[in-house]
């Protein structure tokens, strides 16, 4: 299974539960699983969190993002498939959003389109399902169950890849 991420599990766990500076291991545990492709993390995803503050140093996350070695592990190596894209947007969201609605959207449906693009592929996100949401304000879960995209939160993902604190020394006994 290849998991793609979505900027805001970054983003809650180093707000959240697992601080850069604070939990390193989780981070160690994420680009080693980024390196083994087990996980990724779109362009255009990877971008949301590297648009976040410039303050390099005030932002541990936006430093660990911009390491060659973690970007490298990371960043998924292919080009969104522009008529999944557009399904997507049609199909999950509406056919007729206006300019200002796909704004709204963000760039969530390039990683929905990104788990359509192949078989094996799950969608990570912090966002729970909404069903009575409509348009612009749908949510991932939501879009991803509509287009038939695999889908789970963070500490599923993290529980089936394993992570534990001293993920380095091998599997529990």
């Amino acid at each position: 299974m290849l998991y793609l991420i979505d900027a805001n599990v970054l983003i809650t766990a180093n707000n959240s539960y697992y601080p850069v500076d604070r939990v390193p291991e989780y981070w160690e545990w994420l680009a080693y699983m980024g390196s083994q492709g087990y996980v990724k993390m779109p362009f255009e995803i990877f971008e949301e969190v590297k648009d976040g503050p410039s303050d390099a140093e005030k932002d541990l996350l936006f430093a660990w993002i911009q390491d060659a070695a973690n970007k490298k592990a990371l960043l998924l190596n292919e080009d969104v498939n522009p008529n999944l894209l557009r399904k997507v947007i049609a199909e999950g969201y509406a056919p007729d959003l206006t300019d200002d609605e796909v704004d709204q959207i963000g760039r969530d449906p390039f990683l929905i389109a990104y788990g359509m693009a192949a078989k094996g592929r799950c969608v990570v996100t912090v966002e729970t399902s909404q069903p009575k949401k409509q348009r612009q304000n749908r949510k991932v879960p939501d879009v991803c169950k509509a287009m038939g995209v695999t889908c789970c939160n963070p500490f599923d993902f993290n529980r089936s890849l394993g992570f534990r604190t001293q993920w380095k020394t091998g599997p529990k006994k």
